[in-house]
């Protein structure tokens, strides 16, 4: 979605905010009397180094130092997390952008966790419930990243007046079908679109539509767009809309239906106009590439992931397509490096963030913080489909 994905990334960002989330709901009070009690048992009982780092003199000074940042970075994001949930509480006013000083501090104790067990491997512990690799997070502090989406869930809540759909994955799923069919694309090929563009919904929402973003003023809805960037997509679905008409009415007259319940509303928050505009301005356009993109890239979570860079770092990503090699293609412009760190991509310990340049194949490879994502995407994908067969 053009260059808003530089300078901050906010639909990105939001995607990884909600990587850790449950359906969105607002927690009751005994839910948040829950999860509270939780932080306070992990933090309190945080046993941050193993029996051998437990004697000063195991320890290099690398070693200690490591420990100390990661200690250091626990304890803020901790701090944060209790701010945050006390100002919720007492419904006090949040400040600016209430989500952005949470997510760099999740970031951050990563990145130190990460930059520990790069010093001392015997600290990468069991499996997480989140599926991050134990290199990267410590499983003693899966509250704490609940209470994390928790909050996340209560400051990106739709307004009261957003129009929901019944059927949201499958309004995702049947608009993609349609454009991709318009573009040309066979059956097989525009279930592929369908299923790439339900992946982008659970990357920018975790599948939950209508939200706004803690990151964000500019970015709201089931697709995360600007102003500039719904209109852009408005204007293109006009045109492409009679072509439509032509093999699927219903899916025109559900439209026609939408556009006029929608009213005066900011169209990003009806669910079924703020997927479809979103579409248009950012995907549809490949749509027509996606079985040379299939060829290339045949599991479906990496197409996933490159409609997803299209909207990280979309010049080069194209650019990437084109080459003829994609796999290959070597980002090296500082500037795209540094766009990549901030949506996530080799942004955790000093060696990934000391890097000064990527092939599209790692760069995929170092996108596993969306991988959870899109696997629900697929699962969600193939029960629409059985039950379409059903």
């Amino acid at each position: 979605m053009g260059i808003k994905r530089y300078a901050a990334a906010p639909t990105a960002a939001l995607a990884l905010g909600l990587l850790f989330a449950p359906p969105v709901c607002v927690a009751t009070d005994s839910i948040i009397n829950t999860v509270a009690s939780r932080i306070l048992a992990a933090v309190g009982n945080l046993s941050l180094m193993s029996p051998a780092m437990g004697q000063s003199g195991a320890l290099t000074k690398k070693q200690s130092d490591a420990l100390d940042t990661y200690n250091n970075a626990v304890k803020n994001f901790e701090s944060i997390l209790g701010q945050r949930r006390a100002q919720i509480n007492s419904h006090q006013a949040l400040p600016n952008l209430p989500g952005q000083a949470l997510y760099l501090a999740r970031i951050n104790m990563m990145s130190t966790y990460k930059d520990l067990t790069d010093a001392v491997p015997s600290r990468i512990g069991r499996p997480n419930k989140f599926g991050i690799p134990p290199a990267y997070f410590d499983a003693g502090n899966e509250p704490l990243f609940d209470e994390y989406r928790n909050l996340f869930d209560v400051m990106e809540a739709p307004p009261a007046n957003a129009q929901k759909s019944e059927t949201p994955f499958k309004d995702v799923v049947d608009l993609a079908i349609a454009i991709a069919r318009a573009r040309g694309l066979d059956a097989t090929n525009a279930d592929a679109a369908g299923r790439i563009s339900l992946g982008m919904f659970f990357a920018e929402t975790n599948g939950n539509q209508n939200v706004g973003n803690g990151r964000s003023n500019r970015y709201k809805g089931s697709f995360q767009t600007g102003p500039s960037e719904d209109q852009i997509g408005r204007t293109k679905w006009a045109a492409i809309k009679k072509s439509i008409a032509a093999f699927d009415p219903q899916l025109i007259a559900r439209d026609d239906k939408e556009e006029a319940r929608v009213g005066n509303l900011d169209r990003r928050y009806n669910h079924w106009t703020a997927v479809r505009d979103g579409l248009m301005n950012a995907h549809a356009d490949l749509f027509s590439q996606i079985p040379a993109i299939a060829k290339t890239l045949p599991d479906p979570i990496d197409q996933m992931k490159f409609f997803e860079l299209i909207q990280i770092v979309p010049t080069p990503t194209r650019s990437a397509l084109k080459s003829g090699d994609l796999v290959n293609y070597r980002i090296s412009d500082p500037r795209i490096m540094g766009y990549l760190r901030n949506n996530s991509v080799f942004a955790f310990g000093q060696a990934e963030r000391a890097r000064t340049s990527a092939t599209f194949r790692e760069i995929l490879d170092a996108m596993w913080l969306f991988n959870a994502k899109f696997e629900k995407a697929l699962a969600k994908f193939d029960e629409l489909k059985a039950g379409q067969k059903g």
